[in-house]
């Protein structure tokens, strides 16, 4: 398959062509979501006309402004910021399995923020400061057990499990020990939810995930090298052990970033790099379709949130888990096959 090299400045980027037009594909169908998402909000309807005219300034619109413009950008940014670290995830532990959700830095972040619930003030920024330090630390957990003997891909998702089920029990004892306004809060914060995101709720993480997936992208060559195999990825000059601890820590920052602000959003991170590789038919690391795929999925499922209960919206999570839950059998039903 014919493809092209980007240069930027010294480094250059080996893009396949099929690769170039799926992502160019997947940025329309985000755009047309995101246009449908500033149309529709709250269970009313605003006309294209006028979602233009308050976008140009032409009009003055605060429910499109100041309402859902906050909510769309939050769902495009946190789904390209979660299907990026599940790409990164998968590729580090080489299993379909090894994304955030399901090895235990989604509950990590969330034992981070009762934290800030039970312990703290519960103020925004405790919120994000303890739900990052959170996810770090179930993260550095994780990857030093799975450390004995080199690092094993199988037994880092084996062992995120079984630290994902003794979170979810530690956050549950924590939940129900808690006042009721507190269990309340964190109940609420834990399913996930784009809902009364706005302006102030971005200025922090918007930049944060911005100079993540920059430095992705620097990284994006080792990156690939990485997936030929320890001993080739070696001799090319890759530095594995300093390569991999940028991947945990861009991951985790992805995550930990998202459920500050949202709650832990769950099965975008799993699913969005497989369909996105499947849609490029690329052997390695598709990072752009994966990240594309899942700001499509997350803007798909939060319509979907405010549109089955109209006029309640649900929280986005609660949608993401539906779907992701079949898409899970799936997966695990096509690697028995496969196996």
């Amino acid at each position: 398959m014919s493809a092209l090299v980007l240069r930027a400045g010294r480094r250059s980027f080996r893009v396949e062509r099929r690769t170039l037009w799926l992502s160019a594909i997947l940025l329309g169908t985000i755009l047309a979501l995101g246009f449908v998402g500033l149309c529709y909000g709250g269970a009313t309807w605003a006309s294209p006309g006028e979602v233009l005219a308050a976008l140009t300034g032409a009009a003055d619109s605060v429910v499109i402004v100041e309402w859902r413009l906050p909510r769309v950008v939050a769902a495009m940014v946190f789904g390209c910021a979660l299907g990026a670290a599940g790409a990164i995830f998968q590729t580090l532990t080489r299993n379909p399995l090894g994304s955030p959700d399901v090895i235990g830095l989604d509950a990590g972040a969330y034992t981070g923020a009762l934290f800030a619930f039970t312990v703290l003030a519960g103020t925004s920024g405790q919120l994000a400061v303890s739900s990052v330090l959170g996810g770090l630390l179930v993260a550095a957990l994780i990857y030093l057990l799975s450390l004995s003997n080199g690092l094993s891909g199988l037994r880092l998702v084996v062992i995120g499990i079984a630290v994902n089920a003794m979170l979810q029990a530690l956050n549950s004892w924590i939940v129900l020990r808690a006042d009721l306004e507190v269990a309340m809060a964190a109940g609420a914060w834990n399913a996930g939810s784009l809902n009364g995101v706005d302006w102030a709720d971005l200025v922090l993480p918007l930049p944060i995930l911005a100079g993540l997936l920059a430095t992705l992208l620097v990284w994006f060559r080792p990156i690939q090298q990485s997936t030929l195999g320890d001993a080739v990825a070696a001799t090319t000059g890759v530095g594995l052990d300093r390569l991999r601890l940028m991947m945990v820590l861009i991951g985790v920052g992805c995550t930990a970033t998202v459920t500050a602000v949202a709650g832990p959003i769950a099965f975008i991170a799993l699913a969005a790099p497989q369909i996105g590789r499947r849609l490029a038919r690329t052997p390695g690391v598709a990072l752009l379709p994966a990240a594309l795929t899942g700001a499509v999925l997350l803007l798909t499922a939060d319509l979907l949130a405010q549109m089955l209960l109209s006029p309640e919206s649900l929280p986005v999570g609660v949608v993401t888990t539906a779907i992701g839950g079949c898409y899970l059998i799936w997966l695990l039903t096509q690697e028995v096959r496969r196996r």
